[in-house]
C-alpha cells in the first residue's frame, strides 16, 4: 500500500475536510501541520516546486492533489 501523508494547516477548514474524508475512507496516512512544523514546511515546498496552498495530498513522494474540491488555504511566511 501506498505510503500517504497530508500536509495542511490546523486552521485551514479544507486539510479538516481532506483528513475526514482519508478517514472516512480508512486511509492510513500522516499529517504535518507546517504552520508548526518548520522542517515538514521545508519538505512540502520541495516536494511542490513552492506550493503555497494546502491541503496537499502526497502518495509516495508524488503530490497527487492540491487542494480540497477546488479550494484551500494559501499559507504565509
Amino acid at each position: 500500500m501506498a505510503k500517504v501523508e497530508l500536509f495542511g494547516t490546523a486552521s485551514c477548514p479544507f486539510t479538516q475536510e481532506m483528513r475526514e474524508w482519508l478517514e472516512f475512507r480508512g486511509r492510513e496516512f500522516v499529517e504535518y501541520d507546517v504552520e508548526a512544523d518548520p522542517a515538514a514546511r521545508l519538505r512540502l515546498q520541495t516536494l511542490t516546486g513552492g506550493q503555497r496552498t494546502v491541503p496537499v495530498l502526497v502518495e509516495d513522494e508524488k503530490v497527487v492533489q492540491v487542494g480540497w474540491q477546488g479550494r484551500g488555504c494559501v499559507i504565509t511566511g
